[in-house]
């Protein structure tokens, strides 16, 4: 895969003066033709030559960071990300266009029917012909390897993210926790997501969610949903 990188600028925002460095993918359409191949690297400060630079890999969440949606907690990854790097001087926040871990936006919508019908997300998106996240990771690496970043410190609760950037050659040198607090809609999507998908986020004796040992009843579940849910909170 080959990268372009075509258009920069740098853009105030409510985080601070940040550098949007956008690419294409090398043989998709031209923009704007080819908008949906478009992906930004958001740079704070010089990290050309720098090591252990602060980096967030971030995938698109339209539903979450266009409407506020509460069914995940994108939105606050994304500004709390922009917060750190504004707060610490330097560093990356690389947007990528997988929105719905990879599965597109309206086969996102579809995984929201199938969960308002008692499913959680990873049932939803085997369901639906998919794996449980299909994003990858390699144009990310591109990008960083194009900014000439020599190592990273990586804002994530994903080790699927850290295996993936160091397969494409980054080096990663520390992982920064990016735990939100969760609300009474992404509840359920959080705690699957660390049952399941094995993201880092340990709520165990946080305030917040004094239900974690309970398993999650959502009307309509039916029996087959209900023993799986049952067999990941024994």
């Amino acid at each position: 895969m080959n990268l372009e990188r075509y258009a920069e600028s740098e853009i105030p925002t409510v985080h601070g003066p940040f550098r949007c460095i956008v690419y294409h993918v090398v043989g998709e359409p031209p923009p704007p033709a080819g908008t949906g191949q478009e992906h930004m690297a958001i740079v704070r400060g010089t990290v050309q030559g720098k090591g252990q630079v602060l980096t967030r890999v971030h995938s698109e969440c339209w539903t979450s960071e266009v409407m506020g949606s509460l069914k995940c907690d994108c939105r606050e990854q994304f500004h709390a990300a922009m917060d750190r790097i504004a707060a610490e001087g330097t560093g990356v926040l690389v947007y990528l266009r997988q929105e719905g871990r990879g599965i597109g936006l309206g086969n996102k919508i579809r995984a929201y029917a199938l969960q308002a019908a008692g499913a959680d997300t990873v049932e939803a998106n085997l369901a639906l012909g998919f794996r449980d996240d299909e994003r990858e990771y390699s144009v990310a690496a591109h990008m960083l390897h194009s900014l000439h970043v020599k190592s990273i410190r990586l804002i994530t609760n994903n080790p699927r993210k850290i295996e993936d950037l160091t397969r494409h050659g980054i080096q990663v040198n520390g992982r920064i926790p990016h735990v939100m607090a969760p609300n009474d809609h992404n509840r359920f999507y959080l705690e699957t997501k660390a049952l399941k998908s094995g993201h880092l986020m340990d709520f165990q004796g946080k305030e917040h969610l004094p239900e974690q040992a309970d398993h999650p009843i959502v009307e309509g579940m039916d029996a087959e949903v209900l023993k799986v849910i049952r067999k990941y909170y024994r």
